[in-house]
């Protein structure tokens, strides 16, 4: 478990080959509640190459000195990604 921020990952590795490739994230929120957004992309068996962008928003909790995944929120395309954006900046015009 991660101990610091920096640490946390959504990379994952099942043998020799990185299942979940992490390109980016942002780290929104810090403390004993954390909150960040990651870029990553799935690996495509099938196809031999990873698939496209997706996003997940990821929370948690720092619990005897090591941070426990809480909760989480998957964007799964780039067109939902895009109405979260839309909505948000809709929301935050007025």
């Amino acid at each position: 478990m991660a101990e610091t921020v920096e640490e946390l990952t959504v990379s994952w590795k099942e043998g020799d080959i990185e299942t979940v490739r992490e390109l980016d994230k942002k780290i929104l929120t810090k403390g004993a509640w954390t909150t960040i957004i990651y870029r990553y992309q799935d690996w495509n068996n099938a196809k031999g190459e990873y698939g496209p962008d997706k996003f997940t928003i990821r929370r948690y909790q720092k619990r005897d000195g090591a941070y426990q995944p809480k909760s989480k929120f998957n964007i799964s395309s780039e067109k939902q990604a895009r109405q979260v954006i839309d909505a948000l900046s809709e929301w935050l015009e007025d």
